[in-house]
């Protein structure tokens, strides 16, 4: 192989799209021939356990050492359980469970069900530190505030994810955690010095790479007082000095998503990836999306950088050995671990867990225990989390798949409404009726609020139900149950009808 075959291999090596449909395309085959790093499955690319286990095996026929790579953090970020919610409880209520066994334990069936479905790379855990309650895209997939308590869950959910042989993927690296603005949309700034970082944001990470993470992923946020002019997925000061000098990591490095506005709104996807490679990071998330055109444009740019001397060489080869070395390591490791039977639905455990951890206050209590059989279910519509993504959750996720399970409690009896504003309120309840408001984050949204608002002023029996992160006065929260999988949703329902968990 000539030194500039190698070289173009090396390149294709460090790239990691995703593509539309639910069959490899013969685009992305052709590249995993040819040395493609791997791909990222999306919840768009999945259809049931046969397809995605066929699709994957797919991949591995292509190139037996790709990457195979996947969301799935567990609670609202599932993508193996897109078309229902996600049977698990999310960081949020581990970190509020806060027994470290349980959290392994939850890591490991994940790591289990991704082993059993081809994956070989999970992008998780989320080791953000929810510090700022306004957050629009960390909020419940946050294992909580304190830097501490949220590290040991980290450390104990990344053991138990890599016992299965699936790669762990502490995230978003330096930490996204305090932003009132989402990286898919923009360029998030945390104003905080290194001093702060590393009494708070850093704890985590950390403690991800003492648990042994074989890599981590960069966040696309501004830390001026690290780097005025590099988001940190693009800077070598933040991912060079910082996170291989100062806190030592020798995994991968993998970019968040190249397609979000944060890392290529004013540059584009070609030359992100470059500057991305150049700052130290090993394997381009490109996006889900991509296109063999797009591809073959990321390709060409970063060779063109490797041609003019922008980018050296020595770094792709580099980043490339460090992909090709953790492939080869985890096809080790499958060997060495044989797949058990697993427990994928929620079992009535897990569901007594979520439950005890939510907050409910104390009229509320006593309401339901007055007027419990008789519900008029109301949801409020905001907008979507780019990181969830159209993934049915909580209480209605809970009710679609497993509607006989509630008949007879009145959960089922009332259609429910979905608002998107307040003007959308009009309907009508008998008076023995309870209306039971379900939304996420609702004092981030200014409709849910009005929304909310409006039904306590007209009706006089009112449950709110807030499944996302709460503002700290829960003015919005009469229940708080911080987090919306569709476990979440069946502890919710348990503790509105006082059946059994």
């Amino acid at each position: 192989m000539s030194e500039s075959v190698a070289l173009r291999r090396a390149v294709s090596t460090t790239l990691l799209p995703g593509f539309v449909g639910t069959r490899l395309p013969d685009w992305v085959s052709t590249r995993l021939r040819d040395g493609l790093g791997g791909v990222c499955i999306f919840g768009t690319n999945i259809v049931s356990p046969a397809q995605l286990r066929e699709l994957t095996d797919s991949i591995y026929a292509a190139n037996p050492l790709a990457i195979i790579a996947i969301d799935e953090e567990g609670g609202d970020v599932t993508r193996l359980h897109y078309a229902a919610g996600s049977p698990l409880p999310g960081n949020a209520i581990l970190g509020r469970i806060d027994d470290l066994d349980y959290t392994e334990s939850i890591g490991q069936r994940i790591g289990w069900e991704l082993r059993r479905t081809g994956f070989n790379l999970n992008f998780a855990p989320d080791a953000d530190i929810n510090s700022n309650p306004n957050n629009p895209v960390i909020g419940v997939r946050s294992f909580g505030s304190a830097p501490q308590d949220v590290a040991a869950q980290v450390a104990a959910w990344t053991r138990g994810l890599q016992s299965t042989a699936v790669a762990a993927c502490a995230k978003h690296f330096p930490g996204h955690g305090d932003t009132t603005e989402d990286s898919h949309l923009t360029l998030p700034v945390v104003d905080r010095s290194l001093d702060e970082l590393r009494e708070r944001e850093l704890v985590p990470f950390a403690a991800a790479i003492a648990a042994g993470t074989k890599s981590i992923m960069s966040s696309h946020i501004m830390l001026p007082q690290l780097d005025p002019e590099r988001p940190a997925t693009l800077s070598r000061t933040i991912l060079q000095d910082l996170l291989r000098g100062e806190l030592g990591f020798d995994g991968v490095i993998v970019s968040d998503a190249l397609d979000m506005t944060g890392a290529s709104g004013t540059i584009g996807i070609p030359e992100a990836a470059v500057r991305a490679l150049d700052a130290g990071c090993d394997l381009l998330c490109i996006g889900s999306g991509t296109t063999a055109a797009e591809f073959d444009e990321i390709a060409s740019a970063v060779g063109l950088a490797l041609t003019e001397g922008r980018l050296a060489s020595a770094r792709v080869e580099d980043a490339a050995a460090r992909v090709l070395r953790l492939a080869d390591e985890l096809a080790s490791e499958r060997g060495q671990a044989p797949i058990p039977a697993i427990e994928i639905d929620p079992v009535d455990a897990d569901v007594a867990r979520a439950l005890a951890t939510f907050e409910t206050r104390p009229r509320t209590a006593e309401l339901l225990a007055k007027r419990a059989g008789e519900f008029q279910l109301v949801s409020l519509d905001a907008a979507i989390n780019n990181a969830i993504g159209q993934v049915p959750w909580g209480l209605a996720a809970e009710l679609a798949a497993n509607r006989s399970r509630y008949e007879g409690t009145g959960l089922t009896e009332h259609a429910s409404i979905s608002l998107t504003a307040a003007s959308d309120v009009d309907f009508a309840v008998d008076p023995g009726t309870v209306v039971v408001v379900v939304g996420r984050d609702i004092h981030r949204h200014s409709d849910s609020r009005a929304a909310v608002d409006r039904i306590r002023a007209e009706h006089p029996a009112v449950v709110v139900v807030d499944m996302g992160w709460p503002a700290d006065d829960r003015t919005y929260a009469d229940i708080a149950t911080f987090g919306a999988s569709r476990l979440a949703g069946r502890a919710l329902a348990a503790l509105l009808t006082g059946q059994p968990a």
